[in-house]
Formats: C-alpha cells, sequence, structure tokens
C-alpha cells in the first residue's frame, strides 16, 4: 500500500457500526473527504444490541482448552447459555471444526495476544473518540465485575485468569458478605466476586453510535444509505463502489460490516471463515435498583450493565445462521438467569433483541488492506469485543490510510491469512 502523507483522498467506509463509525471519524479528523455508507441507519445493527461493556479484560476467547468436550453437554443443558439451530448444523459444520481446532493452550495465548493491543485501552481509546462530541454523555468509567457462586468457581476459571495477568491486568477479590457489600442487589448465592477497575460503560450503545455518526456530518463528512454490492477498479486501482442506488466514486474504501463484510471480502479473493454468533439481549425497564457496575456472571456468561433507565442482560451464544428469526428460550433463560442472580430486583417490564456477532473461525479482527486490492481496507471480525475495541481499530486504519506506521505489528490481523 503506498504512503500519501497528508494527501486528501475521498474514502467510502462500508459499514456505520462502531467500528466503521469510529474509523469514519479518525479518518475526516485526519482531512480525508469521508462517506459512511450503510444499508441502515448508524447504530441499529450489532452495535446498539452489545452489552454496552468496554470490556477491556476480554482477551479470553470463546475457545479455551475443554471447550469440545463440554460443548455437547452444554447444547442438551437448558440452562447453558450455548444454543444451536439443529438444521443449520451442516452449514456450520466447516467453519467449526475450523474454530474448535484453535482450543488447544498455545493457540488460546496467541489469540490472547492478538486482542489485547486491540481492546487493552478501550475507556482511553473512546474518551479519544468520543471528545468534544455529543456521545460524551453515554460514556462513563466504571469498574467491571466478574461473579462467581465462591472461590472454588473462580479457582475452575484459573486458565482464563491467568492469561488476563500475563497481559498486565490485576484484580481486586471480594469474598463472602464483602459481596453485597460492594453491591446489594447481588444475590446469596455470589459468594466471590472478582473487581477489575479502569473499564468503561456506554450507557445507551446505540444512540452513542449515532451521536459519533452525528458529529462525523459537522466535520465535513456523509451518511449515506444504500447496500454496497461491488467493487470498480480501473488498471488495477480503486475507482469507486456499485450501489443499489448506483455509482460511488472513490479512492480509498474500507469494509467494516460485521458479518455481513464475508461475501464482499470474497470479491477481494479473501475468503474469511467468518459465522454469526447470534447474540441476544433482554432489558429491564424501570428497574427497581441498578447494579453499581457491569458484572458478569461467569457461570451462565451473561453480563447485566446499567443503562440509561434501563439494565441491559446480554449474552447468550446461539449457532443459525443470519436468516432465522430470534427463539424464544434464549431470552427465558436470561430472565431465569438473573432473577437467581438478583433475586431482589423488579422492573415494569422487558424489551427483546438478537442480532449477530461477526465471528471468525480464529476469534481474531481482520484488520488491514486486502493483499489483492491495497486500495479496499479491511476492519471487521470483532466477535465479542467490537465495541471495546472499535476506535483502537479505526485509529489504525486511519494511520495506514495516512501512511503512518502503527505502533503495533499488524500482522495478527493481516486479511493475508484468508488469501486464497
Amino acid at each position: 500500500m503506498q504512503q500519501h502523507g497528508s494527501e486528501r483522498l475521498r474514502i467510502v467506509v462500508i459499514g456505520a457500526g462502531i467500528v466503521g463509525v469510529s474509523t469514519a471519524l479518525s479518518l475526516a479528523r485526519d482531512g480525508h473527504d469521508v462517506t459512511l455508507v450503510d444499508r441502515s441507519a448508524p447504530g441499529e445493527g450489532t452495535s446498539h444490541g452489545n452489552g454496552g461493556v468496554l470490556a477491556s479484560c476480554a482477551v479470553v476467547p470463546v475457545t479455551v482448552p475443554g471447550l469440545p468436550a463440554k460443548a455437547p453437554r452444554m447444547l442438551l443443558d437448558p440452562d447453558s447459555p450455548l444454543f444451536l439451530r439443529w438444521s443449520y448444523l451442516p452449514r456450520l459444520l466447516p467453519w467449526l471444526a475450523r474454530y474448535l481446532s484453535h482450543c488447544r493452550a498455545e493457540e488460546t495465548a496467541r489469540i490472547s495476544r492478538a486482542l489485547f493491543p486491540i481492546i487493552g485501552n478501550s475507556l482511553e481509546d473512546h474518551q479519544a473518540l468520543a471528545a468534544g462530541t455529543p456521545a460524551e454523555h453515554w460514556l462513563a468509567p466504571s469498574d467491571y465485575l466478574y461473579v462467581y457462586r465462591d472461590r472454588a468457581a473462580f479457582a475452575a476459571d484459573a486458565f482464563g485468569w491467568n492469561l488476563r495477568r500475563a497481559a498486565g491486568f490485576a484484580w481486586e477479590e471480594i469474598e463472602g458478605d464483602a459481596v453485597a457489600a460492594y453491591d446489594p442487589l447481588l444475590g446469596p448465592e455470589n459468594r466471590f466476586a472478582v473487581r477489575l477497575s479502569d473499564h468503561g460503560v456506554i450507557r445507551d450503545p446505540g444512540r452513542y453510535v449515532k451521536d459519533l455518526a452525528a458529529h462525523l456530518e459537522t466535520l465535513g463528512g456523509r451518511v449515506l444509505r444504500a447496500s454496497i454490492e461491488g467493487f470498480r477498479f480501473d488498471n488495477g486501482r480503486l475507482a469507486g463502489l456499485a450501489t443499489d442506488g448506483g455509482p460511488l466514486d472513490c479512492d480509498r474504501a474500507v469494509l467494516a460490516t460485521g458479518v455481513w463484510s464475508k461475501d464482499l471480502a470474497r470479491q477481494l479473493g479473501i475468503s474469511v471463515p467468518l459465522e454469526s454468533e447470534r447474540g441476544y439481549h433482554l432489558e429491564l425497564e424501570e428497574p427497581s435498583g441498578f447494579p453499581r457496575a457491569p458484572a458478569m456472571f461467569a457461570s451462565a456468561k451473561f453480563v447485566a450493565t446499567p443503562l440509561e433507565g434501563r439494565i441491559r442482560l446480554a449474552g447468550i451464544v446461539e449457532f443459525g445462521g443470519l436468516e432465522a428469526g430470534p427463539a424464544e428460550a434464549p431470552f427465558k433463560l436470561l430472565e431465569r438467569q438473573l432473577r437467581k442472580a438478583m433475586p431482589g430486583l423488579s422492573w415494569r417490564s422487558t424489551r427483546q433483541w438478537m442480532g449477530h456477532r461477526p465471528a471468525p473461525a480464529d476469534s481474531i479482527p481482520v484488520i488491514g488492506p486486502s493483499p489483492r486490492h491495497g486500495d479496499v481496507l479491511m476492519a471487521f471480525g470483532h466477535h465479542h469485543v467490537g465495541l471495546t475495541g472499535g476506535p483502537r481499530t479505526g485509529r489504525l486504519i486511519a494511520d495506514l490510510v495516512s501512511g503512518r506506521r502503527p505502533n503495533i505489528d499488524l500482522a495478527p490481523y493481516s486479511p493475508e491469512r484468508f488469501a486464497v
């Protein structure tokens, strides 16, 4: 990819979630002519429905050692956070085989090392991104709490906590009556917790992304509703994009449309083993109280996050593709688990949502220029950490476009690992 210094380029960012909006803002602040394109309005997809936590410590992928042995039992357990649409299994199997091949200690550690540079300073990254914009209103520093039944349950998670320690994270351990003293909403079955400071929360993720996109327009950027159908090249250089509304000229493009990036990446010679890991959230409106901080209930694998006027319960792993609608069982499970975790909590009503996390088989985002067409850069595949890693990803893409040397090694994220 050529160095362009301070040259003003016409850049189209495809995808108006947190990664795309962060990228567009970083590029606009560098002085480029930026158009943000999505078939939906900004912040209405996966970025709307995430857990709302800036989870810098989330450097442990799902694919930990022992998962292949546990997964079949989990699928048969009605209280397990893992779901599968069995009719989708034949289509899922090739991706699933590659995904489970990473459930080895050395692979999990490698993935963890790759995730940390993208998410490890998320609060600071978001503070820099939102500074001077209306989006600042939704951003707040917070603790992040991991809640366990007891110390033995925490000890059983030692592999993941050792990875966090290796990444430089430190924490406070809270035990016994001190757990309820920290947060009175936590029920008596919660006798151990880990408190991580220097994390953050977005109190309305959808509004946050919308406010960032609105700020982009004040910098001269455009927000366009359209579907991208393909790329147009002239003598090997990007000349524009084909959209359902007609051609769109540009000098550079950034592909940042989450799980929907797969088909467009294939047009560029990149075959990413990318699946939708369907996630669910249940919002409790007008609750009788709020958690002191976002709390991850480790055994049930869901997070309860205090948002603006409501609590969001987010979690669940379901494999079933992009077409099927939401199932009712995951919502019921979230509510059932919450009633056990916070038995004294009540609320007026609930609201349901289901969306699609972009899950590459190796759990590492795809960030960097396309090997065949360096004028198109890729920024997708953030799995569970899109909100957390969006600003850092956007800054890295802006560095590449403007000819600056990124201050981290981008080799682990290179699209070239999926070139065909």
